[in-house]
This record gives structure tokens, sequence and C-alpha cells, in this order.
């Protein structure tokens, strides 16, 4: 049977990149083909190097039996719970292994890297270089983007979500069925990814002057909808009791408090940084004087290029560049600047630190490309009015 489901993913993964051949040409489907390939590597790399919360996920749903399972619905079956519902049918049902496991995740993982390249094809004109390498494809390649998106758990369901979200978005009408997966899908996994989602591409539309007035009420009409009855369930999934600055000041220094006195090597005490420290070391640590062995090396060397790509792109006037960006775009924006505001609040620990923010890195990068695309669409519309 895991031979067989195996082999099925791999035509499946070689069908649906195929999909998109008319929308993108031969060269870009290669690129995606070289990408998967990359992305299964660190899958495999994940399956056999790294004990944590994807083995157990596995291996505990896989000696649940159905009355367990059920009981689970009986509770607040979200995070943990839904993951283990999640994989009973495969794990237990099935009766695949942990590696098949492995592979099926990271082809979902794939999935959602896929869609946020397509999002970039679609709406970065321009591509531009770091000496002689081109940023696009070079930036999906970022190792940090395929490691914490390949795992059994909660991370690649929450990357799968937030791309497949972000992509059905930019037609609505016509794939509804993306919007309603990802929020349905990301409710049970992380009910605050959703309660984000929601709120960054309300703000989104919200601010917008590219799109007419019915739809910008129709949509935030609908989108608020949706973020007022989960937010008490949001709530009551990170056990606050309600939607206070007292309340959200407490979870922090509980859970700062909890992770920086942890025996991890990567822990860290950010109760005292100032909020745009922590937003920093959220963003772009570790850095060299953080490394403690090759995975954060690797994450150090990533980090300083993210720094780099910042530093230019506050040099090119980012405030127009972001205002003339696809709403997608300022989307994917807000949702990074709520999600590092909330998270680096309440995280004392590198490591979580760097699975938290490959849910926001797409949007950055996307941002980035979009970004210096602008600028040399500016340098190519001054040149054409020199000519005439």
């Amino acid at each position: 049977m895991d031979f067989f489901i195996i082999i099925l993913i791999l035509l499946l993964a070689f069908f649906f990149i195929n999909s998109f051949k008319p929308l993108i040409g031969l060269k870009e489907t290669k690129t995606l083909k070289k990408l998967f390939i990359y992305h299964l590597v660190f899958g495999v790399y994940y399956c056999f190097f790294i004990q944590g919360d994807a083995i157990n996920y596995w291996k505990y749903s896989k000696t649940l039996d159905e009355q367990t399972i059920l009981s689970f619905f009986n509770k607040d079956f979200q995070g943990t719970y839904f993951m283990f519902i999640f994989n009973y049918f495969p794990s237990n049902f099935l009766g695949l292994s942990y590696f098949t496991g492995t592979i099926i995740y990271s082809f979902i993982g794939f999935m959602g890297l896929t869609y946020f390249y397509i999002i970039t094809i679609q709406f970065v004109p321009y591509n531009s270089k770091i000496g002689k390498y081109n940023l696009f494809p070079l930036l999906f390649f970022f190792p940090s983007l395929h490691f914490w998106s390949c795992a059994v758990g909660k991370d690649t369901l929450s990357f799968f979500c937030i791309a497949i979200f972000c992509y059905g978005i930019l037609k609505p009408f016509y794939r509804l069925h993306f919007i309603f997966i990802a929020l349905l899908l990301s409710y049970f996994v992380r009910p605050h990814i959703t309660l984000f989602l929601l709120l960054s591409f309300g703000i989104a539309f919200v601010m917008s002057s590219n799109i007419s007035s019915f739809r910008r009420f129709f949509f935030i009409s609908v989108l608020l909808g949706f973020t007022i009855s989960i937010l008490p369930l949001v709530l009551n999934f990170v056990k606050m009791d309600d939607a206070s600055v007292e309340s959200f000041y407490n979870f922090s220094e509980y859970h700062v408090s909890l992770l920086s006195t942890s025996s991890s090597g990567s822990a860290v005490d950010i109760s005292s940084y100032p909020l745009v420290l922590k937003i920093f070391t959220f963003l772009f640590r570790p850095l060299f004087f953080d490394i403690n062995g090759l995975p954060s090396i690797i994450a150090s060397i990533e980090n300083i290029l993210l720094l780099f790509l910042t530093f230019k792109v506050f040099r090119n006037k980012p405030i127009l560049t972001f205002n003339k960006a696809p709403i997608v775009i300022q989307a994917m924006i807000w949702f990074l600047i709520i999600g590092s505001i909330t998270f680096s609040q309440s995280l004392g620990n590198l490591g979580i630190m760097i699975r938290m923010r490959n849910m926001f890195l797409p949007g950055l990068l996307v941002f980035f490309l979009w970004s210096f695309s602008y600028k040399n669409q500016l340098v190519k519309d001054k040149q054409q009015r020199a000519i005439v």
C-alpha cells in the first residue's frame, strides 16, 4: 500500500504541475518540477533526521481506535485533536507508514508553494537580480520555505491554507471552494490564523481604491461576519478570557516566560525587548551570533539575505510601492504585520519563531519581488518618456 500511495502522489504532483503549463509556460513548469524534487529532499530529510511533533501526530493516530476518535469530536477538536482525526484515516485505516505520510504532507506543502509561485508570476512583471542571479525563482528555493512545509503537522497545513486562500481571493466567485477549504481547514488547525487572514484581507479591501464600492462593501461584510463569528472560538482556543489588551498582555507574558526558560539552545528571553526589537527578532533571527548548529547556520544565511533585501526595499519608497501593489500582495503584507506583532509578543524560542514565521515569509518574499519589479517599471516608463 505504501509503495502504491507514494507512486500515486508522484503522479498527482506531475499532473498538478502540468495543469499550470497553459498559464505559466514550459520554462516555469520545468522550474516547478525542480522545485518539487527540491521540496521532496527536505521532506525525506525531515522524516529521518528530525524527531518532534510530526512523528507523534502520525504514530499516535495509528494507535487510536474508532471510539477514541469519535470522543475527540465531543471536545474542541482543534489543533492537536484535529491532527489526530486528520491523520487517522491514512495512518490507521490505510496503515500507511510515517514516511508515506511525510510524502503526502510534502505534496500538500508543495501545492501551497506552487500557488504562491503562480501569484508571483501573475503580479510581478519584471525580474530583478542579485549579482548575476535572478531573484525569481531563486527566493522560492529558500530552505526554510521547504523545511517547515513538508512535515506531518500543523505547519504544512497552515501554509497550504494561506496559499489557497490568497489564490482563491484573486477570483473569489470562481474559486469559492479554495476560500471555503482554506477557512475551514485553517480554523481546525490554527483558528487564530483564520482570524489573521480575515483581518488582513479585510483591511486591504477597506483601504483599496482599485475596486468598486459594491465589491468592497460585499467582501468587507462577508469577511467581517466571519471574523465576528469565529472570534470567541479563537479566544477559547488560545485560552484568553476576552479580546482586551490586558488579556493579550497576560497571555504573551506567560508564553514568553515559558519558552524563554526552555532547555532548548534556541531559547531567548525577549520579555525586556521593546516592540521593534521583538518584531526584528521574530523576522530576522537567528543571526550569526545565535549559531548553535548547522540548521541555525543555514537560517542565519537566509536572514542576512532577508535583511539585505529589506534594506533595499526601504530605500525604494516602500509606502508608495505598497500602495501601488495589487490587493493580494497588500493583504499578504497586512497578514505579515498582524502575525509579526502577535507572535513576536508571545514567542521566546528562535526555533519556534522560524516555524511560525514561515507562514508569513511568502508574503514578504513576494513583496520584495514586487518592489524591485515596480522600481524597474518606473525606470522603463521614465526612459520611454525621455525617448518621446
